[in-house]
């Protein structure tokens, strides 16, 4: 990892990270909640925060990873966070991930995310942005071992001028794997999007499943998003698919609900909160959904200044 030149600078400068050590056989019972808080001092902050994961044969964890800075307290200068996660799930280990990046206006966060999975080993993993100037989000998984799978989900929300750029590469290297990854965004003002996801499905890599699937709302005629879902596949005997959408929100249900009595806004944010809703409620843990939930919920009613289809 340290030949790409953000984790070589994080390596350099890493002074701030965590370690979780998953020994063979062990589930643990509760979850881990892994939380970078910035806050402003005299000039503009950098951090270089570092994660290694590593679950061990046939082990189970769930971990929680929330990027946060203080409310107000960046609002003029700004800050970068460069993050390194790095996770490792042995033969036959569960690990569920889940990663938050709820920073300022003018912050910018850059994230990269590896993955290296071994045989009959599952990685569950959802992905969830709001705020910041710029955030872009590299993530790598490798399936290296036979009967290998993943499920990587994502949800982002941008307003005003805000970019998000999500990168995925998923590289089925052993026969048997499977992987589903599904991203969904909200765009809204002059706020724009990258989607670039890669399935590598390699020449041995036989029985292999991939679907991937990148769908977008966009509430602005400003708003711009662009995405690349893309097949690699030198296997014969496969099952992949891949697809992607962006538009606005459907007249016909904004009709349908003004016609039982709702206002445009409560219209317009009841359909939107459905649309997050399929990603929101895919996560298993009730209090993490829950304040999910409510957290997109209070950014909503900025995002739903301009529709375009209005009665």
């Amino acid at each position: 990892m340290d030949d790409d030149g953000l984790p070589a600078l994080n390596t350099a400068f890493l002074r701030d990270g965590a370690f979780v050590h998953v020994p063979p056989g062990v589930a643990v019972p509760s979850v881990l909640n892994l939380i970078y808080l910035t806050t402003q001092g005299a000039h503009l902050t950098a951090v270089f925060p570092r994660t290694l994961i590593v679950a061990e044969g046939n082990s189970s964890v769930t971990i929680n990873e929330s990027y946060i800075s203080v409310p107000d307290s960046l609002s003029e200068s700004g800050h970068f966070t460069n993050a390194v996660t790095e996770i490792v799930i042995g033969d036959g280990a569960h690990v569920n991930y889940h990663q938050l990046i709820n920073e300022g206006p003018n912050a910018y966060h850059v994230g990269h995310t590896r993955v290296s999975q071994s045989r009959d080993s599952a990685l569950s993993s959802s992905s969830f942005v709001i705020g910041s100037a710029l955030a872009r989000n590299d993530v790598q998984v490798v399936l290296d071992g036979p009967g290998s799978s993943c499920g990587l989900d994502g949800l982002y929300l941008t307003k005003g001028s805000q970019h998000i750029d999500n990168l995925i590469n998923i590289d089925h290297a052993s026969p048997h794997t499977t992987s589903n990854l599904r991203y969904k965004g909200i765009l809204d003002g002059n706020s724009r999007a990258v989607f670039g996801g890669t399935v590598l499905v390699r020449k041995d890599s036989q029985k292999a499943t991939a679907h991937q699937s990148d769908k977008n709302l966009l509430l602005s005629d400003s708003a711009e998003v662009d995405s690349k879902p893309s097949l690699l596949i030198y296997a014969d005997d496969v099952q992949c698919g891949h697809g992607a959408t962006a538009g606005n929100i459907d007249p016909m249900a904004l009709f349908y609900l003004r016609s039982r009595g709702l206002d445009h806004e409560t219209a317009s944010k009841f359909l939107i909160h459905a649309f997050a809703g399929e990603i929101i409620q895919s996560v298993e843990l009730e209090p993490l959904r829950d304040y999910l939930d409510q957290l997109f919920q209070d950014e909503l009613p900025a995002a739903t200044i301009r529709i375009r289809h209005q009665d």
